[in-house]
């Protein structure tokens, strides 16, 4: 069976998803034990210190929004009436909320 153009954007987008939530979980979990760390040694993250995140905290904001795209892409996808369909990713931006 040969997969429609339109079907292997949509499984390839959401092969692409299932790895960015593997990210997230993991960036999740990497943020629980630096903390955690942090703490035990009574330490704080300077960059948290400087700009009131720390640089987990951007990637795992940039990974959700990526996730967020990841999705709106899929959703286009199935709902289009042709088959070639073209869809746009754009690039994450770091955003530094102080």
């Amino acid at each position: 069976m040969v997969l429609s153009e339109k079907q292997r954007l949509v499984d390839e987008t959401h092969a692409a998803k299932d790895r960015a939530e593997q990210i997230l979980q993991r960036l999740l979990e990497a943020k629980a034990q630096t903390e955690h760390e942090l703490s035990s040694l009574r330490r704080t993250d300077a960059f948290k210190a400087v700009t009131g995140r720390s640089a987990i905290d951007n990637a795992i904001a940039a990974t959700r929004r990526m996730i967020d795209s990841l999705d709106h892409a899929i959703d286009r996808a199935e709902t289009a009436h042709v088959d070639n369909v073209q869809v746009e990713l754009g690039r994450p931006t770091l955003v530094h909320l102080a």
